[in-house]
Order: structure tokens, then sequence, then C-alpha cells
């Protein structure tokens, strides 16, 4: 049975750009050469382009070509960003939590996916439960937010804590960071998914872009329908 057949609108490129996506690549597994291959062929239809996890050596082998300068390598990240067309930016800021400075990299992934999809970020860093006058002194910021990525490893206990505070959806990103039991991540998110809050929902470990495209697209709409 034909995919119209059943009723589903089919997505274009077209339509994906005009709700803020950006052409994605997920580079891990694939070679440099394929990495720019279709780097170059997003990009020459004039989208905007993210390869996610990228490693630095790409990004240089992408620039010694000289076809896409405009093209950055977003180094904690490790995500190479090329810009061509701009999105209205979004009225309210989008609050990227962290526990602590090991999980910046996450963070950072979430930031340059939101910012790539239009919307405006803000990484409040090192806020964890093992400090928490300064996530108390960030409270007024998270309160006026219209949706919150809380990123933590260890325990991952900071994603229920900033639930209970805030009125808004918050979106929970386990990270891999933390000794033994820390299971590279799964305690993180066991903790993430037992949370005794509501209004929270928890992506995969590691996955700030996971994250950061929810956000957007809650903020987004909540935005539109104001």
């Amino acid at each position: 049975m034909p995919f119209e057949d059943l009723g589903f609108a089919k997505v274009d490129h077209h339509r994906q750009l005009r709700r803020g996506f950006p052409e994605v690549i997920y580079c891990p597994g694939k070679t440099a050469e394929q990495i720019i291959e279709i780097f170059s062929n997003l990009a020459e239809k004039g989208n905007n382009v993210l390869a996610t996890r990228a490693p630095e050596n790409v990004f240089n082998k992408l620039a010694k070509t000289k076809r896409f300068p405009n093209a950055r390598y977003e180094k904690i990240a490790r995500a190479i960003v090329l810009r061509q067309k701009e999105f209205e930016p979004s009225k309210s800021v989008i609050p990227i939590v962290t526990a602590g400075t090991a999980d910046l990299p996450v963070a950072q992934e979430a930031k340059v996916t939101a910012e790539i999809m239009g919307q405006r970020t803000e990484i409040i860093s090192d806020v964890g439960v093992a400090g928490l006058h300064r996530l108390l002194q960030q409270l007024d910021k998270l309160q006026k937010a219209n949706v919150i990525i809380v990123v933590a490893g260890m325990e991952g206990a900071l994603a229920g804590v900033v639930g209970g505070l805030v009125s808004c959806p918050v979106i929970g990103v386990p990270t891999s960071v933390g000794y033994g039991t820390a299971l590279r991540g799964f305690a993180a998110l066991l903790t993430m998914l037992n949370s005794c809050a509501g209004g929270i929902t928890v992506v995969n470990i590691d996955n700030g872009f996971s994250a950061a495209v929810t956000a957007s697209m809650i903020n987004k709409k909540i935005e539109a329908n104001r």
C-alpha cells in the first residue's frame, strides 16, 4: 500500500526547513570521505547543515575543499555547523543546565542544535546536587523558561530537582560521566526515568541533539500560539 494511502503526509526537505530543521549527519561509523560527500550534497541545496560527533580532522579536510567557507567547527560540541538560511530567533531562551563541567560536551551539542533551529539558548553550568545553592541562584531564569534541558551524569538527580522547582517541561539528558557503577550513563538514565517530579521526559544517554530538537519544537509551538 502506498505511503500516501495510509493518510500520512510526505515529509520533504522544504517542509523540514519551514519547521526550522537543519539537515543532520551523524558522523560515527562513516569515513571522512563519506561525511564530506554527504555534507556537500546537502549544503549544495542551500540548506543549513549540522554534522554531529564529528572529529576535528574531518572538518579540516572539509575546510581544505574551500567549498563552504562559512562552515565552522564547534570543538567542545564535536559538531560541524553550516548556516545558510536564517530563522527569526526565538523570543524566549532555552536554558541548558549542566550538573558539572564534564557534562559540557553534551550540553554544547544541544546548544548548537537548538541555535541552528533558530532558538536562543543559555548554558547554566556546574549547578548539580553537590552545589544546589548555585542552582537556586538561577531559579528566576529557570522559572521564566518554556522548556528546560538538564544534562547530568553520575546519579543524574539534577533533572528531578529542576523538575520539582519549575512549571515547564524538563528534558533530561543522562551523560556517560561517572565512576564504575555509573555504568556509562545507565545509572543517570534510570534515575531520570524514575524521578517522582512530574513533567520530566528523558532522551538517550549523551543525546544532546535529540533533547535540543524536542525542546526547540516545544518552544516554537508555544511561541507560535502566543
